[in-house]
Parts: structure tokens; C-alpha cells; sequence
């Protein structure tokens, strides 16, 4: 029937519209909340100086926490093809900031007082403040040049200082895992192994670094690609 072919046709665009404004949707929340983040911890540190390095985690860490929960929604995006993207470079970005924000800060309470929490919370707002607003124009087909130039450039300087940062703030809770024996088990089976968890925190730190060169190399190509896109245009013009 003609109706029931028009209603066809009309189908794959309302879903393409329903996934478009979904991304824009969670780009702009996940912006939001990492705007209010940096704004929040350059406003504490003009008000109060080092004094607000100390208490980050207990004033901001409630709100980095769900932007980082939130952020798992992004492997799910890959997975099911709403969001075109490699996945291992998606999934070490996540995967990394989580573990470092619940297992090592806020499951030691010891740790959230470091001033290298203030250290990385600023480093990962610096970043994701440009990275969600130039995602969410993306969505809709926007691209505004000096934004797009500060996303495929900014993270040269700051991915390797958050990864360091990160190292960092894994060295300084081996003490606290060592005394308290948090997530330190022996491991069930015939031959009972026990499994010391700082001994995986270190291990993790190499996995942070090859993992760093396979996020790196996805971040280069990407700069790549936009700069050949500018190339194109500025030719065409």
C-alpha cells in the first residue's frame, strides 16, 4: 500500500535521526559535567591556593565518578555500531581512568588527599572539555576549525602527562595496598597462588604505557586524516 511505503521509507530516518540527537545528548551532558569540573577546580584553587588541592576528590570526586560511569556507554556505542570508532583505543581510554579513579583513589581513602588527585582531575577536564564539545558538533555535521584544530593537537602534550600523572598516583598507593592488603586473595585451586595487588598495580603501569602508544598511534591518525580533510578544502577554495 502506498502508505505502508512511505512509513518504509520514512523508518531508517527517523532512526538516524534518534541516534544523531542520542550522541549530541550524551556528548553535551558528558561536557557539561567535565565544564563543571574544570571550572570548580580553577575556581577552588584562585579562592584557596594549595589549601584546595587537598579536599579535590571530596568536593569534585562525586561528579568525576559519573562522568566516568557514564563514559562506559562509549564502548557499548562501538559494540553496537551507533558510534564508528576503533575499539581497543576506546576501550584502554575508559578501562584506564576507571581503574585509576574507583581501584586506586576512591577505594583508598588515604589516596584522595594526594595532591596528585588534584593533578589528574585537572588534566583529564582539560582535555575532555575540548574532546566532548568538538564530538557533539561533529554528530550534527559541524565543524568549527580552531575547535577541531585544539581536539587533534591537544592531546600531544597532555595524554603523556596523564599517563605519567597516572604511574605517579599508582606508585603512591602501593604503600596503602601493602599495609591494608585491599583486593589481595589467594587464588582458589589445586595449587594455591596468592595473588599480591600491588604486584598488579605495577604490572598495570606497563600495561598503561603500551596502551599509551596504541591510543597515541589512533590520536595521530586521526590528526592525519583531518589535516589531509583541510588540505582538501582550502585546495577546493
Amino acid at each position: 500500500m502506498p502508505g505502508d511505503q512511505g512509513s518504509a521509507k520514512e523508518l531508517p530516518h527517523t532512526r538516524y535521526g534518534l541516534k544523531i540527537w542520542y550522541l549530541f545528548t550524551y556528548n553535551l551532558i558528558q561536557f557539561c559535567g567535565y565544564s563543571w569540573i574544570s571550572t570548580n577546580i580553577t575556581a577552588r584553587f584562585l579562592t584557596f591556593g594549595e589549601d584546595s588541592l587537598v579536599d579535590t576528590y571530596h568536593s569534585i570526586g562525586a561528579v568525576m565518578c559519573f562522568c566516568q560511569l557514564l563514559s562506559i556507554l562509549e564502548l557499548i556505542h562501538v559494540l553496537t555500531g551507533i558510534e564508528q570508532s576503533p575499539f581497543l583505543p576506546r576501550f584502554l581510554q575508559v578501562t584506564e581512568r576507571n581503574i585509576i579513579l574507583f581501584v586506586v583513589i576512591t577505594s583508598q581513602e588515604e589516596m584522595q588527599s594526594k595532591h596528585v588527585v588534584w593533578a589528574l582531575f585537572s588534566l583529564w577536564g582539560t582535555l575532555d572539555v575540548m574532546k566532548y564539545p568538538y564530538r557533539m558538533l561533529s554528530v550534527i555535521g559541524t565543524d568549527l576549525h580552531i575547535l577541531s584544530w585544539i581536539h587533534h593537537h591537544l592531546w600531544i602534550p597532555l595524554f603523556p602527562s596523564i599517563v605519567l600523572t597516572e604511574v605517579i598516583a599508582i606508585y603512591q598507593s602501593l604503600p596503602y595496598f601493602e599495609a591494608l592488603g585491599t583486593y589481595s586473595f589467594l587464588l582458589p585451586g589445586p595449587i594455591a597462588m596468592p595473588i599480591h595487588f600491588p604486584y598488579v598495580l605495577q604490572l598495570y603501569c606497563v600495561i598503561l604505557v603500551v596502551g599509551m602508544y596504541s591510543i597515541c598511534r589512533q590520536l595521530y591518525e586521526e590528526l592525519r586524516q583531518n589535516t589531509r580533510r583541510c588540505t582538501i578544502k582550502v585546495k577546493q577554495n
